[in-house]
């Protein structure tokens, strides 16, 4: 992904005029494609409207809103008295007597939940005959909201076939995802958090970044699967969000406690709480704090019948994490096993409820020969609750614990990162072309083992 540094935030007036103006074209004029219309036209841009609804289009060309949205009206008003905005039923007309598309059709959902993507190849099809007799560049931008694959598998090998032309050649693709909330639309558009580009070629991403040239946010350029599944992730962490306040609020009530007080402190540490903090895919969490008291909400909630479903399923979750790290280590088929990190988390020795000790004994139950290398945990120097937990889960740890890393590479066929706080360039000098590494911690790429068999756990 390619950070791209903040463009300058011109205004002219009420019109949030641009100065590199564009002629583009919007294909759906509902809610997405009339807001994006209309705050097009606002920064000057010369924009024309399609769709099948000669009611939608016929509002658009007197200078009403297809849609009711806050300040949509006036910037259509606006834009049409400037000559700026205009709409059409015919796809040939917006499509000749303009540079950029823009799909904006809906994606609904069917009763089964899956995506219904219906209107999306039919009006690729239109436009890729329009660009079949179309000397000019074109540049085709998808909006709607769609799943992982739709660019690549379905609107560009459509807008190939129907056109007879080439995607990099005679016609370019981006994926463009709206982040625009109902009510706030406008304001949302004008002013983004940030602004994604999904491409194939740079060149194509250039052609939108000149649109987009008054954005006040950051602009991300990335691949087209990237862009498509960003938009997924933001409504799915708010939908979490959401649901979890409102589990939150239903037990504190239930407790006779003041969630406006609790929710107020906890939105307040933007260290953690409110952050990038903990959101890297990477193994399971353990330890000797969120297990423990995970459940202790959740059994305090059946105590007063109580069904939190979000809580509930946070163990599961994280027990099915687990599970895809022993899978991943026994679908090797091999059975010498170098495990590199066995406490909970990296410069501690604490291994209460560590996944790496789960692993390691579920590994030992299949049979695997294990050693484990860990620079801070020492079976003679474990004391306390600590030693007790790993008595009762592995009591022949200490026969596992190698102080040596080389010499317990050498003996193991595949090797599993479980901690940060291993030396890339000391594990690199040891590592074997033939070697495969299990990837649990997510390190970073320049810091990853160059090995041909390297994976990791989720991604």
């Amino acid at each position: 992904m390619l950070l791209l540094p903040k463009a300058p935030f011109s205004r002219n007036g009420n019109s949030f005029i641009d100065f590199m103006s564009k002629a583009v074209s919007i294909f759906g004029l509902g809610y997405v494609g009339s807001v994006t219309a209309a705050c097009l036209a606002a920064k000057g841009h010369s924009v024309t409207g399609v769709d099948l609804s000669a009611s939608k289009v016929a509002a658009l060309n007197a200078g009403r809103s297809p849609v009711v949205e806050p300040d949509v009206t006036e910037l259509v008003e606006q834009a049409h008295k400037a000559s700026r905005l205009r709409a059409t039923t015919d796809p040939a007309e917006a499509v000749m007597q303009t540079d950029i598309t823009f799909l904006c059709v809906g994606t609904p959902s069917l009763r089964s939940g899956k995506l219904d993507l219906g209107h999306v190849e039919p009006v690729c099809r239109e436009i890729g005959q329009v660009l079949k007799h179309k000397n000019a560049f074109h540049l085709v931008v998808l909006r709607s909201t769609v799943l992982p694959g739709t660019a690549e598998n379905i609107v560009i090998p459509v807008l190939e076939q129907t056109s007879g032309k080439r995607m990099g050649e005679d016609f370019g693709a981006c994926v463009n995802p709206e982040f625009m909330r109902e009510g706030t639309a406008v304001s949302d558009f004008l002013e983004p958090a940030m602004t994604i580009i999904g491409a194939a070629e740079t060149s194509h991403a250039a052609r939108l970044r000149e649109l987009y040239a008054w954005v006040p946010g950051r602009i991300l350029e990335t691949s087209f699967r990237s862009a498509e599944m960003v938009k997924y992730v933001c409504n799915t962490w708010h939908a979490l969000k959401v649901a979890f306040a409102n589990e939150v609020g239903a037990l504190a009530k239930a407790l006779h406690v003041d969630a406006e007080d609790v929710t107020e402190i906890f939105t307040t540490d933007n260290k953690l709480n409110i952050s990038a903090s903990y959101l890297k895919p990477g193994f399971a969490f353990g330890g000797s704090c969120l297990p423990k008291d995970v459940r202790a909400l959740g059994y305090r909630a059946k105590e007063l019948d109580l069904r939190l479903p979000l809580f509930e399923s946070i163990m599961p979750s994280n027990d099915e994490h687990l599970r895809r790290a022993i899978e991943m280590v026994l679908d090797t088929g091999k059975k010498n096993i170098a495990v590199l990190g066995l406490s909970f988390k990296p410069a501690t020795d604490d291994l209460r409820e560590s996944p790496q000790v789960q692993l390691v004994k579920h590994l030992l139950g299949e049979g695997c020969n294990l050693k484990i290398w860990d620079e801070n945990v020492s079976f003679g120097r474990l004391i306390g609750s600590n030693r007790d937990y790993i008595e009762r889960t592995i009591p022949h740890i200490g026969s596992l614990l190698e102080n040596d890393l080389g010499q317990i590479l050498r003996d193991a066929d595949v090797v599993v990162i479980g901690t940060r706080g291993v030396a890339c360039d000391e594990l690199q000098k040891h590592l074997r072309p033939d070697h495969v590494v299990v990837d649990l911690v997510n390190l970073e790429k320049a810091r990853r083992p160059a090995v041909a068999n390297y994976e990791g756990i989720c991604w």
